[in-house]
């Protein structure tokens, strides 16, 4: 006996196809973070690239007086990237293996988790960037390293900026469930248009200059051109972006600790579906 053909069945029914269509409408509605990645690349793209080409048209010389700010703009947001996503997915990694549950039975301690989660967003972080940084110098001629000592306090701030977002993905997902998985790849490029990466912050409108401010990685940023360009250590940048990283760090402990013990609570350590 041979399985039958249900490609090719004639008994096809628009019906069930609209069933199951029914079904995945109602798992994208009751997941406003699934609503907000599905608008989100188009225009953080447009937002983001825009600026870009605002600043390139007005300043395209200035650019060509920094050699390697762009290589080094590139670096940098990669260390706060990988340095939260290796947070969030080693989270995940718990979540899809169903393993969230059995780590808690036993004697470990929400901390003792999140310190490695930490550590391992870190040796993440530096062995996906430093060959990068290594390949820059044979094919770009440009060496991040030549950055100096400032370079140590623009990793350190952006990879514990990382982590505090780290920890508010995980919080998201134990309160929201998996249908909030999609922020450990789409948080931090929310903040790419305020994080002056590749522009700086002057470029923004006088609004939005106040938000960038009051985030790190435009510190960061501001901090790596004045070297670039000047050859000036600017110090009260690094010390603003210290100071916010330690707010942020406070803020975002506490609300995974939050989320934390309201998922036990609920039983959800236990649960991994939406």
């Amino acid at each position: 006996m041979t399985a039958p053909d249900f490609a090719h069945s004639p008994t096809f029914s628009v019906r069930r196809v609209g069933a199951m269509v029914l079904r995945y409408w109602y798992l994208l509605r009751g997941s406003w973070p699934r609503f907000l990645e599905l608008a989100y690349w188009p225009t953080m793209q447009m937002i983001l690239w825009g600026y870009i080409n605002q600043f390139m048209a007005s300043s395209s010389a200035w650019v060509a007086q920094g050699a390697g700010v762009l290589v080094s703009a590139v670096l940098l947001w990669d260390v706060l990237f990988r340095g939260q996503l290796g947070v969030s997915v080693s989270f995940l990694e718990e979540m899809w293996s169903r393993n969230l549950g059995h780590l808690f039975v036993s004697p470990l301690r929400p901390g003792e988790w999140v310190a490695a989660l930490f550590t391992m967003s870190l040796i993440r972080t530096i062995i996906g960037v430093v060959p990068a940084a290594l390949l820059a110098i044979p094919f770009f001629g440009y060496s991040v390293f030549s950055l100096g000592l400032p370079l140590a306090g623009f990793f350190a701030n952006l990879i514990v900026f990382g982590w505090s977002l780290g920890l508010v993905i995980v919080a998201l997902i134990l309160r929201y469930g998996m249908g909030a998985e999609g922020l450990a790849w789409i948080v931090v490029f929310m903040l790419a248009p305020v994080s002056a990466v590749y522009y700086p912050v002057s470029v923004l409108p006088e609004w939005l200059q106040w938000v960038a401010l009051a985030m790190p990685p435009a510190h960061v940023f501001e901090g790596m051109r004045a070297v670039l360009y000047n050859g000036v250590v600017r110090w009260d940048h690094l010390a603003w972006a210290a100071g916010l990283n330690l707010v942020y760090m406070a803020l975002c402990a506490a609300a995974f600790q939050y989320s934390f013990r309201q998922a036990r609570v609920r039983g959800a350590l236990l649960q991994t579906g939406e």
